[in-house]
């Protein structure tokens, strides 16, 4: 009766020890989420599929699933069943800023990791691969990058794309003029007003704007293509907690299966507003990803 009295005594402590603590004591930006009972989800407005307002104007897109995801894990964490979830709309100049100032808790939107912004702020493991590519009205008569020596071309401010479409102007010496638009919007109008003869951009990112476009058949891609961009969720720098958590429901998505059958809904699949497909596969560099979850850039 003695021993049985010592083993109970001390069951509690080994029951503490072995329990998962939670995320929540390591990450100051799940404990400003328990204390206020809000989370503030950063999202795009024209990167389809990505995230983008839906026909009724509210954020939607296959991040935004990722992100619910996340928040519903989040709620179970933190013991907040009636989490609010808040949406802000972010654009590729302002997104780094609001999650460095803590506006925005986590942006599911489509933006891509590298060794630049992991300076500023913090990723998930990658939830997509892509190239930046030109796209070109089919009436320009351009038909490679070549052709697009002396003209004006357009790209997106704060996006990625810069330094690419700079980085090819000066290895190929093609003398642009490369002009920055607000966003992806006002990139895609430059393109079809004419004010533009092609748009440096993502490749998916691209397809969703041509897909969505009156006449899809009056835009081409040229068939150039560029380096692997890695896309992931993005969130504050340096927060450990919150990047175990989104690491975990990524990566435990990518081990059932769920990640595919999401991808699938938005990639392969009639989306919304106008039912266009994609048509845009899982690449062998994303299976490859989904196999081995990572945030690595190289």
């Amino acid at each position: 009766m003695k021993q049985l009295a010592q083993v109970l005594a001390i069951l509690p402590v080994l029951v503490a020890v072995g329990a998962r603590p939670s995320v929540a004591a390591d990450s100051p930006t799940l404990d400003k989420i328990k204390s206020s009972g809000a989370i503030t989800i950063g999202h795009r407005e024209a990167s389809i599929p990505f995230s983008y307002l839906g026909p009724d104007q509210k954020p939607v897109g296959f991040s935004l699933d990722l992100c619910a995801a996340i928040v519903d894990r989040i709620k179970e964490e933190l013991k907040l069943p009636n989490l609010k979830v808040n949406y802000t709309p972010v654009n590729s100049s302002n997104r780094i800023p609001l999650i460095q100032s803590g506006t925005v808790d986590i942006e599911c939107g489509g933006t891509a990791n590298d060794k630049k912004r992991q300076e500023q702020v913090s990723f998930s493991v990658a939830t997509f691969v892509s190239q930046p590519r030109w796209l070109v009205k089919a009436t320009s008569g351009v038909k490679t990058a070549g052709e697009l020596k002396g003209k004006t071309v357009v790209v997106t401010q704060g996006s990625n794309a810069v330094g690419f479409a700079q980085s090819v102007n000066a290895k190929e010496q093609l003398g642009l003029n490369i002009v920055q638009a607000k966003d992806h919007a006002e990139s895609f109008l430059m393109l079809n007003t004419g004010r533009a003869v092609a748009f440096m951009e993502d490749d998916i990112l691209l397809a969703g704007l041509k897909a969505a476009a009156p006449n899809p058949d009056a835009l081409l891609f040229l068939p150039e293509s560029y380096a692997k961009i890695f896309y992931g969720l993005m969130f504050t720098k340096g927060d450990a907690g919150l990047k175990a958590l989104v690491d975990d429901v990524l990566s435990k998505q990518m081990a059932s299966g769920q990640f595919e059958k999401t991808y699938a809904k938005w990639f392969t699949k009639p989306i919304p507003p106008k039912g266009e497909n994609l048509a845009f596969p899982l690449t062998d560099e994303l299976m490859a990803r989904i196999a081995h979850p990572s945030d690595a850039v190289d």
